[in-house]
């Protein structure tokens, strides 16, 4: 990534444009997808651009800039690619400064996305900051797990917040940002979940969408698969990817040939997965696949996350339910044996099975919770 951007983000083609979309990561593009498109049907005049995926480009908006291909997780990773981040800070305030969408909607992506919402405050263009640009958030940052103060600052520089857990409401009560449930877009009744629950299937090994995790997390998911195949020799497990890029990286891996590489699409039908921390363990958990988590980074995001998060669990679903729904292994702890021993017990102990099914019930009854309408109700009521 060159300290300069190679190009320039196109004007509008569809006319004023009323939000623009900033979604940095493939999980924020799946979603705020489903917001565009549900906004769309709504009320088809609305004019939308994004800096986010393909999935957002699919669902009517302009993509101004493929955000999710320049996606790094960690600090190590972002001080490395910082010049690129600065370029792509100073061109997308170029554009908002020419074009003025009546509204800007920032999905996740906290790093990049405050940094946005302050700016725009001090320009003078957003309401905050005496304009006309309404400033909106959907998803909140993790305040919960680590600072928590940003909630001042996000009162200062927003307009409103869409949460997708029922506790981030209180999270911002002491604030003037006005909060709303929208509930989790995996529990939606129109939602198309990518994986199910199968005691026949093949496991499934999620490393995740970010090359810099995926680098570090997927050799851990495969050696504790081979351990685990070693002793059965039906053994199969399936890997699913997002983007090319990713693919590459696992091919690289060179896993065997019972380990198939299939691109994020159709629906997998699982016994059991190994996973990392990120959205999909989420799926895995409201499906009912028992399972572990596995993590891994850089050593020294490692410790500086450490000495910063306090929160007693790293999987989303363990920390909603109080408890370690799947076990989880960080850094060394990832271990083949570890993570094999995991897997012996999803296929094998029917307990185990039968708790996770009693876990998936209690997250979706806890996340379908919401009187406020969808995500799209929300940001059609800010506009």
């Amino acid at each position: 990534m060159s300290a300069a951007l190679p190009f320039r983000l196109p004007p509008p083609t569809g006319g004023p444009v009323d939000v623009l979309v900033i979604a940095g990561e493939h999980s924020g593009d799946e979603h705020a997808a489903r917001m565009v498109r549900d906004l769309r049907s709504k009320q088809p005049g609305r004019v939308v651009a994004a800096l986010g995926g393909p999935q957002l480009a699919a669902a009517g908006a302009q993509l101004l800039h493929d955000l999710t291909a320049s996606s790094v997780v960690g600090l190590v990773e972002v001080l490395k690619n910082y010049s690129f981040f600065r370029a792509l800070f100073a061109e997308t305030l170029r554009w908002i400064g020419e074009h003025r969408p009546r509204a800007v909607c920032f999905v996740d992506y906290p790093g990049l996305n405050l940094r946005l919402a302050a700016a725009l405050r001090e320009r003078g263009w957003s309401v905050k900051g005496g304009g006309k640009i309404k400033t909106l958030y959907y998803i909140s940052p993790q305040i919960w797990a680590w600072k928590a103060g940003r909630r001042f600052a996000m009162a200062r520089d927003l307009d409103g917040l869409a949460v997708i857990f029922p506790f981030e409401v209180k999270c911002y009560a002491d604030t003037a940002l006005p909060a709303e449930f929208v509930g989790h877009p995996f529990v939606a009744p129109d939602y198309a979940a990518p994986v199910s629950y199968d005691p026949a299937g093949p496991v499934l090994l999620l490393p995740g969408s970010r090359v810099q995790a995926v680098k570090r997390i997927f050799p851990a998911l495969l050696a504790g698969f081979e351990k685990f195949a070693s002793e059965r020799v039906d053994a199969m497990a399936v890997v699913l990817h997002p983007s090319d890029e990713i693919l590459a990286m696992l091919r690289a891996a060179n896993p065997p040939a019972n380990v198939r590489l299939q691109q994020t699409g159709a629906v997998v039908a699982a016994s059991a997965v190994l996973t990392s921390s990120g959205t999909m363990s989420m799926h895995c958990s409201l499906a009912g696949i028992p399972g572990a988590v596995a993590y891994r980074a850089n050593p020294l995001t490692y410790l500086l996350g450490k000495m910063l998060v306090s929160v007693e669990h790293l999987g989303i679903a363990n920390l909603l339910l109080g408890e370690a729904v799947y076990p989880e292994y960080l850094q060394g702890a990832a271990s083949p044996a570890a993570l094999a021993a995991e897997l012996r017990m999803c296929v094998g102990d029917a307990a185990r099975r039968q708790r996770t099914a009693e876990h998936a019930a209690r997250l979706r009854a806890l996340l379908s919770v919401h009187a406020n309408g969808t995500v799209a109700d929300w940001l059609a009521r800010q506009l």
